[in-house]
Formats: structure tokens, C-alpha cells, sequence
């Protein structure tokens, strides 16, 4: 269609919602048809007699117009929201949530009349204009989700007001099922609010992302909104109250109840507000002059202070390498139960998981840095600067995201900080198989959908390539100026592009349409031609689909090694099918494209199994060499392995260590083919520095010969490492010959830890040992998370055999955790365990009943699979 014809399409084709209405050439036409003619009408275009099919544009006008209908803009700014002025009681035993806002705001830039705020499942009270002493009631409307108030006068962007709220809010009506990595949307949360639930504490805490803390405050419930706050917090005196901010007053209150006063001085988005209630410890910390606060349960207050030992350095590191110091006045950790995601970067006050509340002796084997660098580095990119829209999320979540792999190259090497890279890029791909979107994204259906592989994981890896693309001199100063330049501001992505632009002197329009304003990845083929030693052909194909995906522009590093130097080449590909071609005076006769695994693309190479050993044997980098040893392993190549299993047990990286033990699990033959091999594992299971290690040694002596190590497995269950203890205690349960009396295990028996109660339950179990409901019973009540995931099918089984021991007890807990655990596995692991029950008529009828109230749709679909396949 040529551009003439387009033109007068624009301004003379209308279509409505029940008939279509064609006119003629000429807008002034008076010939108007009211229903499409059997055959396609024809528009021809006089000047070059061309000839245009009407459904065929027809159709492609709906699909431009559903695009325009489906664009998600960054929200209207009809007022600046200034401050917020929160007055807030609890009704524990209704969960809701008494309040008193009082917000200050004024016109964006429009003269308003009306003022609309995001209020949603609330009793409204009484709504006032507050000027000085005096309160002029307002008129208002109330649709259960906006709150629309109608002001005295017209208000110009220079009138700046007060209102006051007063109101009940209910946060569990209508709530909803949420996102994978946010699994409700209540936006404040009370737990066990009656202290009906043994083994769990009351508290309250919230999540207000992505506009979830309307559910308890009315607000402007928009990323690209900011403001200050003051939150008055009535609690009870035995309780800790924490929030955003500075603790500025305390106020002792009648009925055995305090008043805390949380002053917010610096202005963020809303649904960072945050605040928790509950009876808890405190770690004090300090970096510098900031102090920082690790709470959690009393009990767990050592545990805490190792889990969230490298938060002053974490800071210290991200501060050295942004040029930009940490911006709020304190920083606060807090651990609680059941909550809804994996952690929440709340500006000044990060909640965590209840997997991070440890003991101290679980806490030797912690490995929660990755989420406390990933929170912390939020107070910079999503806090400090944020997201305009939830359309660009990925400028918080990839930044947040890419800390990790920042902290892990600081902290434990470039070898962990690669493999954690690898990672991503692989649960990325996963996704990608069932979806591909552009990383900022305007076409959502719900925001909750942009929490996904692409925001985090893709996010995070097109970051790396970006940083292997411009040097590290370069991306660090970028990202000084983006943050100095935004600071609390909102931010779209060409803000980011403009900076590293403004530092770089690059035009970077071409890198950020590709993986930002585009979708999919780089599929290559590579070969390589040997023929020539001293000038090695590389040959490189994109072979993705080009109706889907960008023809990527991509820069790629070509490494090989002279007497054991590395060498590297880097090239930039432009074109479908590209040659290099590596000059050496030395001849090389292997080469490695992108031997650090830097680049987000499908590989595919003809690469042997003696090229993978010599890769496992002179690569410098710990990914390179992983994967020649899981490509070997893959392949069941193992004469190959024979020869490299006591290199890679040998190996400095540990992760490679611990690849080749888990391995060798599955072939026992190993034992007797590889020499020395099990003096070497041996030596592993004591001495090793990574506890992990040291399990995965142990683990592979207790599959070789239970019998044999039986003393050694009894020393090391006494062992300070959980995970160490752990699969000894499982390797002496194992032993036949001489089966471990019953007297040991109940040394271990009254120990919470999960590591310690399945094995514990696996001799209960193959012992056949009786009286022991109680005890599951009671193991099943101190369990959470993975480890409460792992204990379920002991549990269920020592039921199924033992019925007498407590079945109906045993399929209550089942049914409660199935109807109530707010972790999706959880309830998918209490329904497996119920399974163990199916041929009890009345428990399935029980478990259907349940499956029928499932919020979660793919656990839904995956309950009544099972169920129909009973019937």
C-alpha cells in the first residue's frame, strides 16, 4: 500500500463495533455501502492502478487498533502526591486495619475538581478538606476500589491541600491469586492474628507491590508517584513495630499498647511503603554511620547476625562501584513467616522469607547472599530511581538481578559469579519455550505478569553483555550518572540508554532495541576450520527466526591458549552469516567462542568428547570447565570420564567438585575403574573447606558402602554443618550389617533441623520402629519451606503404614497445609503426601473439596489430573 492510499484510508475508513462502513475514494462521496458485498471490495489507488484486498485491510486495521487497545502507559498524573500521614490501629481478631490518612497533595499541572485515589475493600468514614484547625467535610463516591472525592473548588497545580480519611480496611476481601513471584495481593497480612496456630507467632507485615498497599492505605497507588510519609503505628507494647524510615517518638498508651512514630523525611513510591508487627529480635549493625538492623524471632538473633553478616560490606562494595552512597538514613532486615514472596526491597526496610530465619548452627551453611544483595541493591535501582511504569520493571528487577552475579564476582570469584550467569540464562530459556516477550513491555494483560524469567533473569544477563561491551570504566560511570541524574525520579529505559550514551559517546540505540524493545535471542551455529593452524576460519550462522526475532548485532570473543596463556580475539557480527579469521605465528589447534559464557544465545557446535577433555584440561575459566564436564556427563562418554573425574575432584572450583560426586552417585562402577578414586572422595568428606562438598562426599560413600564407612558416618553426624551431619546420619541409617542402634537415633531425634529429621524418619520407617506419630506429628508442625517440602513423603508414609499411629491426625496437618500454606509447593507437596491415603474414600472426598477452593489455576488443573485419574 503506498503512502498516498494510506493517507486517505486514515482519514476516510471508519469501522464500527456491528457493521462495517466503507466509503469511496472521496471523503465527500455520497455513496455510503452498509454491508461488505459478497465479493471483496477493491480500493484502487489511480495513480498506480494497484489494487488493495478490503478484509485483508480490514484485518490489519483491527490489529493495529487491538494494539493501541492493549497499550499499557504509564499512569496519568493528574496530582503530585506530596506526603502521606498514616494514623493506623489493628482489629486482630477481624484483620482489619483502623486508619486515618491524612494526604497532602496538589494538581500535577491541570486544574482538578476531583480527586481519585486507590482504596480498595474498605468501610469509608467520614472524608475532610483540612486547612489548619479546620475540617470542611467533602462529598464523595466509593466503588470498593476507587476512592473519588469531590473537592470545593477548582485547584490549579499552584494549591496545594490536605485531605483526611477516615476508614476500615479489610485486606482479606477480594483478594487475589497473584504472580508466580508474588503469590497474593492482600497487601497487609496478619498471621496467626489470634495465636490459635502452635509453632507459629503473631505478626503483620505487608507487600504492597505492584499496587497492593491500597489494601490498607489510600494512596496514588503508581510507581511513578513518590512522597514522603509519617506512619503512627498503635501496637501492642509487647510487640516491635518497623517501617520505613527513622523511629522519631514513642508513645506509651492505655490498655497495654504503644504508639511508634515512623518518619519517611526522603519521597519514594508507594508501594515501597511497608511496615511489621510482630515480637522480634534485633541484630544491630553499623557501616560507617548507617545502621542497619537484622530482625527476626527471638531465639534467632545469632542465626541472623551470620545470615545477614555481609550486609556492611555488600553496601560498602555497591557503594565503591556506583560512585553513589547508600541513600536512605537506616537499612532493615526482617524475617517472617508465610510470606508471599521470596523478599521485598521496602525502601529502608527489606522483609524477607522465612527461610532466612536459621538457628546458628543452620546458619554455618547459610548461602542467602544472593537475595540480600539482590534487596539490597534495589534501594538504589527501584527505590532511589524507579520504574515509571510496570512496562519497564526490568530497569529495578535486572539491575537487582545482575547484583548477584556483581556481589558473587566480588565476594567468592569469577568462577561462581559465571556459573550463577549460566543460570539465569537457562531459566530464561525455559521460559522461552512457552513464551518470548520484549523486556519492556507495553502489551501485558496484568502487571503481576511482568515477574517473570524475562524481567529478572534476561534483565539481568543482557546487563553482563552490555558491561562486556562497553568495559567496566564505562558501564560503572554510566550507571553513577543515571543514578545522579534520576535520583528520586521515575525512570523509562532510553533514561539508561541516554546515560550510557552520554558516557560512552556511542549511539547504543542498536543494543537496546534488540533486548530491551524486542523479544527472543540469538540462535547460532558455529564451525570451526582447522585446516589452516595459523589461521584459524570461524564460521558463525543466526539462524533464528527472523519473523520473530531481531538479526542480532553481536560482538563475540574467539579464545584459545599458548602454553598455557590465554589469547582472545573479539569480532562484531552484523550479518546473518559472518567469516573470522584468527592469524597466530604459534599454530592453534582449539578455539573457544564466548569460553566465559557472556552471551545470551542458543549454541549449537560440533565438538567432540576428546575436545571437551581438552577443554576440561586447559581452560582457565571455572564455567568452561564445568561445562565440558556436564557435556561429557551428558553424553555417557566415559572413557572420557574415567580420565577426567580425578582431575575434576581435584578441581579449584568447587562447584565442579560437587558436580563430579553427584555424578558418580549414578554409576557405583566408578568405584573400581578409576584408581585412587575413593581415597579421593574419602578426602573430600573430611576435609573439604564447602560443606556442600563434604555432603555430596559423604552421600557417594554411603551409595559405595554404607557398611565400611559406618564408623566414619557415626563421627560425622556430630559434625556443626547440617548438611555435613545430615547425609552421615543418612549413611549410618543406611548401614545393614551392623544396623545403627535405636539409642543413637534418638540421640538425634529431638533436633528440629530437617537435615537431621529425614534421615531420623527413614529409620523409623525401614526399622519398622512404632509409638513414633507423636513424633512425626510434631516434626511436621516445626517444619517450613524446602524442609517441611522434603519431610512430607516420610510423613505420609510412616501414616500409610502405621495408620494406628495417628492416621486421622496425620491427614488434618495434610489438609490444613493443602488448604492454608501460602508456598504453592507446599500445598502441592501436602496433596502428594494425602495421596498416600487414596484408597480412604472419605480423605479423597476431603482432598476434593479442597482442590475445588485452589486459587492457583496450574496447581488446580494439577490436583484434579491426579483426582480423575482415580476414578
Amino acid at each position: 500500500m503506498n503512502l498516498r492510499l494510506t493517507k486517505i484510508l486514515n482519514s476516510c475508513l471508519v469501522l464500527g463495533s456491528s457493521s462495517i462502513l466503507v466509503f469511496a475514494i472521496s471523503c465527500k462521496s455520497e455513496k455510503i455501502a452498509t454491508e461488505l458485498e459478497s465479493e471483496p471490495l477493491t480500493i484502487t489507488d489511480t495513480d498506480s492502478g494497484e489494487g488493495v484486498d478490503s478484509a485483508k485491510l480490514i484485518q490489519l486495521i483491527q490489529e493495529k487498533e487491538a494494539e493501541i487497545e492493549a497499550y499499557q502507559p504509564s499512569a496519568r498524573r493528574d496530582f503530585d502526591l506530596i506526603h502521606t500521614d498514616l494514623d493506623l490501629s489493628f482489629d486482630w481478631s477481624n484483620q482489619a486495619v483502623l486508619g486515618k490518612a491524612r494526604l497532602t497533595l496538589k494538581p500535577f499541572f491541570y486544574p482538578q475538581k476531583e480527586l481519585i485515589l486507590d482504596a480498595k475493600d474498605y468501610e469509608v468514614g467520614a472524608i475532610h478538606l483540612v486547612k489548619g484547625e479546620n475540617l470542611t467535610k467533602l462529598s464523595y463516591r466509593y466503588d470498593e476500589k476507587q476512592l473519588r472525592i469531590y473537592l470545593p473548588e477548582l485547584l490549579s497545580s499552584q494549591d496545594t491541600f490536605e485531605v483526611e480519611i477516615n476508614y476500615t480496611a479489610f485486606p482479606d476481601r477480594n483478594s487475589g491469586n497473584g504472580s508466580e513471584a508474588i503469590t497474593d495481593t492482600k497487601g497487609l497480612y496478619f498471621i496467626d492474628p489470634l495465636d490459635t496456630i502452635p509453632g507459629k507467632p503473631t505478626m503483620i507485615w505487608t507487600q504492597g507491590e505492584t499496587e497492593h498497599n491500597s489494601k490498607w492505605f489510600p494512596t496514588i497507588d503508581k510507581p511513578n508517584e513518590r512522597a514522603t510519609q509519617l506512619f503512627k503505628l498503635t501496637v501492642p507494647d509487647s510487640m516491635v513495630s518497623i517501617s520505613n524510615g527513622k523511629l522519631v517518638k514513642q508513645e506509651k498508651l492505655e490498655g497495654g499498647l504503644r504508639k511508634d512514630f515512623w518518619q519517611m523525611e526522603l519521597p519514594h513510591a508507594p508501594y515501597l511503603a511497608a511496615i511489621a508487627v510482630g515480637v522480634f529480635g534485633k541484630v544491630e549493625a553499623k557501616w560507617g554511620d548507617l545502621p542497619l538492623g537484622y530482625y527476626v524471632e527471638k531465639g534467632f538473633e545469632k542465626g541472623a547476625a551470620k545470615v545477614f553478616e555481609n550486609t556492611p560490606e555488600m553496601i560498602g562494595f555497591f557503594e565503591d562501584k556506583l560512585g553513589v552512597k547508600f541513600p536512605w538514613p537506616k537499612y532493615d532486615q526482617i524475617v517472617v513467616r508465610d510470606f508471599v514472596s521470596g523478599a521485598m526491597e521496602n525502601t529502608t526496610a527489606s522483609i524477607f522469607m522465612e527461610e532466612l530465619r536459621l538457628d546458628e548452627r543452620e546458619a554455618i551453611d547459610s548461602e542467602w547472599d544472593y537475595i540480600i544483595a539482590h534487596e539490597l541493591f534495589h534501594q538504589w535501582f527501584g527505590d532511589l530511581v524507579t520504574s515509571e511504569s510496570w512496562s519497564n520493571l526490568t530497569l529495578n528487577e535486572a539491575f537487582a538481578n545482575y547484583s548477584e552475579y556483581l556481589w558473587n564476582e566480588h565476594k567468592y570469584g569469577k568462577d561462581q559469579a559465571s556459573l550463577k550467569l549460566v543460570s539465569e540464562m537457562e531459566g530464561y530459556f525455559a521460559e522461552s519455550e512457552s513464551k518470548q516477550e520484549d523486556l519492556i513491555r507495553f502489551d501485558y494483560s496484568d502487571s503481576e505478569d511482568m515477574f517473570d524469567a524475562h524481567s529478572y533473569n534476561k534483565g539481568g544477563v543482557v546487563l553482563n553483555m552490555l558491561r562486556q561491551y562497553l568495559g567496566d570504566e564505562a558501564f560503572f560511570k554510566a550507571l553513577h550518572l543515571y543514578l545522579t541524574q534520576h535520583s528520586f525520579q521515575s525512570v523509562e529505559v532510553h533514561d539508561l540508554r541516554l546515560a550510557f550514551e552520554q558516557v560512552s559517546g556511542q549511539d547504543l540505540n542498536w543494543f537496546f532495541n534488540q533486548w530491551f524493545l524486542d523479544k527472543s535471542h540469538p540462535e547460532l551455529y558455529f564451525e570451526i576450520d582447522y585446516s589452516q593452524p595459523q589461521s584459524i576460519l570461524v564460521s558463525v550462522y543466526q539462524a533464528q527466526d527472523l519473523e520473530e526475532a531481531p538479526l542480532y548485532q553481536l560482538p563475540i570473543e574467539v579464545s584459545w591458549y599458548e602454553a598455557e596463556v590465554r589469547k582472545s580475539n573479539k569480532f562484531f557480527m552484523t550479518q546473518a552469516f559472518q567469516q573470522f579469521s584468527i592469524e597466530s605465528e604459534t599454530p592453534i589447534s582449539q578455539v573457544y567462542l564466548d569460553e566465559g559464557k557472556n552471551l545470551l544465545a542458543r549454541r549449537s557446535q560440533e565438538i567432540s568428547s576428546g575436545q571437551f577433555v581438552r577443554q576440561f584440561k586447559e581452560s582457565q575459566l571455572g564455567v568452561a570447565r564445568y561445562e565440558a564436564l556436564d557435556s561429557l556427563v551428558a553424553r555417557e562418554a566415559k572413557d572420557e570420564l574415567l580420565e577426567i573425574l580425578p582431575l575434576a575432584l581435584k578441581d579449584p572450583f568447587w562447584s565442579i567438585r560437587e558436580n563430579a560426586l553427584g555424578f558418580m552417585q549414578n554409576d557405583p562402577e566408578l568405584r573400581n575403574l578409576i584408581p585412587e578414586i575413593e581415597e579421593l572422595v574419602y578426602e573430600l568428606a573430611e576435609k573439604d573447606l564447602k560443606s556442600s562438598v563434604r555432603s555430596a562426599a559423604i552421600d557417594l560413600l554411603g551409595v559405595w558402602d554404607p557398611n565400611k564407612y559406618q564408623n566414619t558416618f557415626a563421627r560425622l553426624a556430630n559434625e556443626p554443618s547440617y548438611l555435613v551431619a545430615g547425609s552421615a546420619l543418612m549413611g549410618l541409617v543406611s548401614a545393614t550389617d551392623n544396623p545403627v542402634d535405636s539409642t543413637v537415633i534418638e540421640r538425634f531425634a529431638g533436633d528440629p533441623n530437617f537435615r537431621i529429621s529425614v534421615p531420623v524418619a527413614e529409620f523409623y520407617i525401614e526399622q519398622s520402629v512404632g509409638g513414633k506419630g507423636p513424633w512425626f506429628l510434631n516434626r511436621l508442625g516445626l517444619l517450613s519451606g524446602e524442609g517441611l517440602y522434603y519431610f512430607l513423603g516420610y510423613f505420609s508414609e510412616y501414616f500409610s503404614r502405621f495408620p494406628e499411629e495417628g492416621k486421622e491426625a496425620a491427614v488434618k496437618q495434610l489438609l490444613a497445609l493443602m488448604e492454608n500454606d501460602s508456598k504453592n509447593f507446599i500445598r502441592m507437596g501436602a496433596f502428594q503426601a494425602l495421596m498416600g491415603f487414596a484408597d480412604d474414600k472419605l480423605v479423597i472426598e476431603k482432598i476434593e473439596k479442597l482442590s475445588a477452593l485452589e486459587k492457583d489455576p496450574e496447581l488446580r488443573n494439577y490436583f484434579n489430573y491426579f483426582l480423575e485419574a482415580l476414578k
